[in-house]
């Protein structure tokens, strides 16, 4: 047994949810199922395939007034007789997943604008397993380790997360025979599959590792193959209008940032700056891009800031909305206190100490958790600022 990750959590928080399939009832109908009701029903069926041509010839270009106003009636007939297809979601990560998310944004013909504004996405399952590695995220202490030589390492440890990190390595570095690029969608897939099928406690210490050092920030960096997954080839850049447009015509991508501009959208009147207020569900979502069209990535080896790989040349007069995208990230104040909360700066060690307890995880070379083990120590008070309430000085 070798101890890789150790979560640090106040000693009245409760049971560390682990691992990441932990399961909890959902409060939504998935997709596939509410379907497969409907398909009981033959006049319903007739309806949802209807509505499916209508999906298909809109993704491809907009619809004539009087297709559109066709479209439409059909759509409010299929959900008047089955509602459960409007409130539907659908689990990430799950085999069946393109297939859910396929049923829930044909039953869905909104205009651009709008589309994005709800997740398709059941967070039930992950909202609180996520909270709990982002608060153990924020109690970590730099002590000038590179940890992201340190995650690496712990991944290579655990047979599946080495593994599947080796997958995508090789697939993004790999050049398609006969040219000097890569196969993007293959690197995409299979980084997908690693943040999928790996805990998280092991994928996002790799992707989100804190750093103090320019060394460290630049392997950080390079974790997902920036020059594959992040741009075609070394300088080649979309526009962010026509990368979003790309986006939108894939059913998983398009989720993908619905699920980013629902649960990252920025308020400033919330303490997380997030009008959600769940730093976790950030996380998870923009986790969630990286994999698609929409991959963000670090803009250096010297600060945890982010942006997608794209310009504004040559948009006309959409110039605002393209600036818009771009600032979905560089100027998005709740996913900054997110990368902020992810990579603290190395505090003082204090003599006036809180007790706490440490929840630490041993984990199995191939089968991965196991169990608990569990101790005290002491730390610093100016982890009051970080959210420990009993520390006192």
């Amino acid at each position: 047994m070798i101890l890789l990750w150790s979560a640090i959590v106040l000693s009245f928080s409760g049971v560390f949810p682990l691992p990441s399939t932990f399961s909890f009832p959902s409060s939504h109908t998935d997709c596939i199922e509410a379907l497969r009701v409907c398909s009981a029903d033959p006049r319903c069926e007739a309806l949802y395939r209807g509505l499916e041509l209508c999906a298909a010839d809109a993704a491809v270009s907009p619809l004539g007034e009087q297709v559109a106003a066709e479209c439409l009636e059909r759509r409010d007939a299929l959900l008047g007789k089955h509602p459960a297809l409007s409130s539907c979601k659908c689990q990430r990560g799950l085999r069946k997943e393109e297939q859910c998310l396929h049923i829930y944004w044909s039953v869905r013909l909104m205009p651009a604008e709008e589309e994005l504004e709800t997740s398709p996405y059941d967070d039930t399952s992950m909202e609180t397993h996520m909270a709990s590695l982002v608060a153990a995220s924020s109690l970590m202490q730099l002590n000038g380790e590179n940890q992201c030589l340190k995650a690496a390492q712990d991944c290579g440890l655990y047979e599946k997360c080495g593994s599947l990190r080796s997958e995508y390595v090789l697939a993004c570095t790999k050049k398609v025979p006969g040219t000097n690029r890569c196969n993007q969608q293959k690197c995409h897939r299979t980084l997908r599959r690693f943040l999928e099928r790996v805990p998280e406690e092991y994928s996002l210490p790799v992707l989100f590792c804190p750093c103090t050092s320019t060394l460290c920030g630049e392997r950080r960096r390079k974790n997902i193959v920036p020059s594959c997954s992040y741009q075609q080839m070394e300088g080649s850049r979309h526009n962010c209008l026509q990368q979003q447009s790309i986006c939108r015509q894939d059913d998983l991508c398009r989720s993908r940032l619905a699920d980013f501009l629902n649960n990252c959208h920025p308020s400033p009147l919330k303490a997380s700056g997030c009008l959600k207020d769940s730093v976790a569900l950030c996380l998870r979502a923009y986790a969630g891009l990286i994999g698609t069209v929409m991959t963000p990535n670090y803009i250096s080896n010297s600060s945890s800031e982010v942006s997608l790989s794209c310009n504004c040349e040559g948009s006309g007069n959409q110039w605002q909305d393209c600036l818009r995208i771009q600032k979905m990230f560089t100027l998005n104040n709740c996913l900054r206190m997110l990368l902020e909360r992810q990579f603290p700066r190395a505090l003082p060690l204090l003599a006036s100490c809180a007790t706490l307890t440490i929840k630490a995880v041993q984990f199995n070379r191939s089968s991965g958790p196991s169990h608990l083990v569990l101790t005290t120590v002491c730390c610093d008070c100016d982890s009051l600022a970080l959210g420990v309430p009993h520390c006192q000085r």
